[in-house]
Parts: structure tokens; C-alpha cells; sequence
């Protein structure tokens, strides 16, 4: 697909970083808490990709969510957020190919954790831009985070990409009229999605967007 692109916008857990052992962790000390016991790593994985209050709903037994186990989540995760979160190998080499203000995150993960996140791999300074799950008044798949990431780069939709693991990428990059890119390393799935481009591998992606660093 021949597309004059000059700004990308990528998802965080499963696109950039493999977080998911650390998700789990949390996970599973929050049910520990109330005496359930663990998921395995592939049931979590399935759960994630929709911000941490629907990962500790779905994650809990029905009508046992509530705010204050929310709360306790986010703490349990803060405490292990890099025990074994790092970057997919292929990732920097993608980064090294673009300059900062063309690339941006946007996740559904609370800001402030991926502040804290991406800070700790030495990943931050690499990006301009950095949408949180709450940082807009909804989240992906509503195109309201892509959008406010394209204001803040100053990018026009028709000259971006959104990259990512998981359909919401994929239906807010749409929705916002930009390209998308599946990722099909990561932890979700394209729903049947038909994405411009399809990464199989983390190697694939400065293939697919080279760049010229500027």
C-alpha cells in the first residue's frame, strides 16, 4: 500500500512491551486477596487489551468488580510494573528509524503506569506524544485518544498510521481515518478487522515503515 506516512501511532501491552507476566502477577495477587485462585497466563492474556477496569472485571467472578478493588489492582501492579516488562525485541530498531515527533503512544492503559512504564525501560524520551487510558473522555476503540495524539503531533490522519495487537487499535485508527497495522505478536486479535498492513513480527515493522530518522 503505497501511503506517504509520517507520524505512527503505537498501542502499549503487546505492541511495544510483553507486560503480560506482570499483568498477571497483579491479577493474581488481587484474586489471592479474595481467595481465588490463579489464571493461567493465556486466560489473562485474553483479557487484556481494554484499559485495567475491564481486565480486573473480567479477571473477577460476575458482580464482584467494584472501584476499591480496582484501587487495590492498580497498586498490586505498580509494585511489579517491571519485574518482567520489556520492549519486543525488533521494537528499537523500529524506534531508531523515527524521530521522536513523528511517534506517539496511545493506550488504554492509565497514564500515569505508562509514564511510570515506559520511563523505566528508558522508552519515554523516544516518543512525543503519550495518550493514556484516561487522558481523554473515552477510550480505544473510540478514535477520541488517536485524535488528540494527532493534535498534539500536529499530523494529519491521511499521513499517520495506528499500530497495533488488539481490534480497538485497529477500529479507533479507522475511525479516525487513519492507517492501521495489525501486530500479530501481541496479546489480541484483529476480529476479523482487515488492517492495511499486518506486521507477523516485530522485525517486520521498520520493513514495512523504514523511515528516515530527522
Amino acid at each position: 500500500m503505497a501511503l506517504a506516512l509520517h507520524s505512527y501511532l503505537l498501542d502499549l501491552d503487546g505492541t511495544l512491551v510483553d507486560s503480560l507476566a506482570d499483568l498477571a502477577g497483579a491479577v493474581n495477587a488481587l484474586r489471592a486477596d479474595l481467595d481465588l485462585p490463579p489464571l493461567d497466563l493465556t486466560r489473562v492474556r485474553a483479557y487484556v487489551g481494554d484499559g485495567a477496569r475491564m481486565l480486573v472485571t473480567r479477571a473477577l467472578p460476575p458482580d464482584l468488580f467494584s472501584e476499591e478493588k480496582l484501587a487495590r489492582f492498580l497498586a498490586l501492579y505498580r509494585r511489579r510494573l517491571l519485574d518482567h516488562t520489556r520492549p519486543y525485541p525488533g521494537i528499537e530498531t523500529f524506534l531508531d528509524a523515527h524521530a521522536p515527533q513523528q511517534l506517539a503512544v496511545v493506550t488504554n492503559k492509565p497514564l500515569q503506569l505508562s509514564l511510570e512504564l515506559l520511563r523505566g525501560l528508558g522508552l519515554a524520551r523516544r516518543f512525543a506524544v503519550i495518550i493514556g487510558g484516561d487522558s481523554c473522555a473515552a477510550k480505544k476503540p473510540d478514535p477520541l485518544p488517536v485524535l488528540e495524539a494527532l493534535r498534539r503531533l500536529g499530523a494529519e490522519p491521511r499521513h499517520s498510521v495506528m499500530i497495533g495487537d488488539h481490534h480497538t487499535d485497529l477500529r479507533a485508527g479507522q475511525a479516525a481515518r487513519t492507517a492501521t497495522c495489525f501486530c500479530a505478536w501481541g496479546y489480541g486479535h484483529d476480529a476479523g478487522f482487515s488492517p492495511d498492513f499486518r506486521a507477523e513480527l516485530p522485525d517486520d515493522l521498520p520493513r514495512l515503515f523504514p523511515g528516515a530518522r530527522a
